[in-house]
């Protein structure tokens, strides 16, 4: 007998279904420590992680096709919840509702010791200082996980991983990498240079060194900034290199998303 409750729904008043109606508001999600996970892929691929399942919500067809496929230990004292497609479609007001959505838990935070205690040697870590794009930071982690990242430090000033779109734009990499949230992004990467030889190594638009004559090899973290301002003065301070990508016909640079790609596979072409 199947362990999970299945829940035919002909409405979405229900007070579970809270947080898929509260899609717009994903700061009050990471406060309950949950984040929502949508689209066929991205929920697939929550599912064949370990993280914390809380519900699921979706029609009839994505039940039949998504069971078959599904570790039904997975499912284990989860609420999932079965509607029609147009009730589904009222969540985000138009019609592109893919009819599949996921409510998980937000991994416990840990400590930056025993983060950096348990990591390879050498590492290979991406650091973000005021990225404040959910979506941009979403492909940053993609690109990460992709590139053979072994985790992610998340300054103050950025977009959370865990926010909706973020996981979103990830298609699912945010389930296979660490993230450490920091209150203090300059302080943590100082920490990691002097305690475990680590290089801080800062994109940056204005640099005279380029990715092709850079050396990525040892332990490393490639720290990406803001959108538009670039990295902050304080984790200026404590980086070790500075690190551009040449760009040609005047232009300046490429999307932080964008440059992001190219950095890491560079750095992991560079490594071996």
């Amino acid at each position: 007998m199947p362990s999970y409750a299945i829940h035919k729904i002909q409405t979405l008043d229900l007070p579970e279904l809270l947080p898929y109606r509260t899609l717009r508001r994903p700061l009050a999600h990471l406060q309950q420590g949950i984040f929502v996970a949508e689209g066929e892929k991205v929920v697939r691929r929550f599912l064949a992680s370990k993280w914390g399942l809380v519900s699921l919500l979706l029609t009839q067809e994505w039940f039949d096709a998504l069971l078959p496929d599904t570790d039904q230990r997975r499912l284990e004292s989860t609420d999932i919840f079965v509607g029609d497609k147009k009730l589904l479609e009222t969540i985000v007001g138009f019609p592109l509702h893919q009819g599949i959505m996921a409510v998980g838990k937000v991994p416990s935070e840990r400590s930056l010791a025993d983060v950096a205690g348990s990591l390879p040697n050498p590492h290979f870590l991406v650091a973000l200082d005021g990225l404040v794009h959910a979506e941009n930071v979403g492909v940053v982690v993609r690109n990460s996980a992709g590139f053979g990242v072994d985790g992610i430090l998340v300054g103050p000033t950025s977009a959370s991983p865990y926010l909706r779109r973020a996981v979103r734009n990830s298609m699912g990499g945010v389930f296979k990498i660490s993230v450490l949230h920091v209150e203090d992004l300059a302080a943590a990467l100082d920490e990691l240079k002097r305690n475990h030889g680590t290089r801080i190594i800062i994109a940056d638009a204005h640099a005279t060194q380029t990715i092709h004559e850079a050396d990525f090899g040892g332990n490393i973290c490639v720290v990406l900034g803001n959108e538009d301002a670039g990295t902050s003065a304080d984790v200026e301070k404590v980086a070790t290199d500075r690190i551009s990508i040449p760009m040609h016909k005047s232009t300046d640079s490429l999307n932080v998303a964008s440059a992001s790609a190219v950095m890491l596979y560079e750095a992991r072409r560079n490594r071996g």
